[in-house]
């Protein structure tokens, strides 16, 4: 497929789409605002808390969260 058919091609999708978060997604591609901007102050330091717990190993294998869960609410 040459570089217009693709392009015709992706804008006929472009069309049909309905996921908001792929929307989101093309318009950081683009140069939009990204999520992060959008964001609260505290979300952010809280964001940057848990990297900061994982930088230093105290993070939870995901593993470990799924069992607690599952274990939780006896699923």
């Amino acid at each position: 497929m040459d570089i217009q058919a693709t392009k015709i091609d992706l804008i006929h999708w472009l069309t049909e789409l309905q996921d908001p978060d792929v929307l989101q997604q093309l318009n950081v591609i683009r140069g939009g605002q990204d999520w992060w901007d959008e964001i609260s102050q505290e979300e952010r330091l809280a964001i940057d808390e848990g990297i900061a717990e994982l930088d230093r190993g105290e993070g939870i294998p995901h593993e470990e969260v799924m069992r607690r869960v599952k274990e939780k609410f006896n699923l």
